[in-house]
């Protein structure tokens, strides 16, 4: 069975939107309608709460799963993926972005805003063992971030991480501190 490839990163870096503009040449489907889908999530009013074991059991044997190209989600680097695309944003556009959308409690857009900071999504996805690759999604166009993925996803995945720093940005490290307790 062949095995997608995980389009990972903290909320707000732009998974979703680039998803739907690759979904007319690549088979996408997101973690949460997955889990949703066959009864390994539950919603409550603000999210949903996957169970990720059971999610990743049936990943392993199903078909459906190993017919998707891109599996789409904060934790979708955690499922049986060939590799993993971990979109990254500047902490301070991020916290924009997500205030913007009114995503999220402030203590959650807070929480995400130092998950990006530390590198939290992309810690967890080189802890998996496979490929990562990390790409910037600050200052670009979807459409443009599309067409990086779409070159990503055509070719064998090869690493290359540790590219973006954000602690070495003042607005970054100053943005940390004001939310710490």
């Amino acid at each position: 069975m062949r095995r997608p490839v995980a389009l990972t990163g903290t909320p707000g870096t732009g998974k979703s939107s680039v998803a739907r503009r690759l979904a007319p040449r690549w088979a996408t489907a997101e973690v949460a309608d997955l889990a949703l889908r066959h009864g390994y999530a539950r919603r409550t009013r603000s999210t949903v709460i996957v169970d990720l074991p059971r999610l990743v059991r049936w990943a392993r044997r199903s078909t459906e799963f190993a017919g998707t190209d891109l599996v789409v989600g904060h934790l979708a680097h955690f499922l049986p993926v060939r590799a993993s695309i971990v979109l990254r944003c500047r902490p301070t556009e991020l916290a924009r972005r997500l205030a913007r959308a009114r995503r999220g409690r402030r203590s959650d857009r807070d929480a995400n805003f130092v998950a990006e900071a530390t590198d939290g999504v992309l810690v967890e996805a080189l802890e998996t063992g496979r490929p990562v690759v990390e790409v910037d999604t600050t200052g670009r166009s979807v459409a443009e971030v599309a067409r990086e993925i779409d070159r990503l996803v055509r070719a064998p995945i090869r690493p290359r991480v540790g590219r973006v720093d954000w602690l070495a940005d003042r607005r970054v490290t100053a943005g940390l501190l004001a939310r710490s307790p």
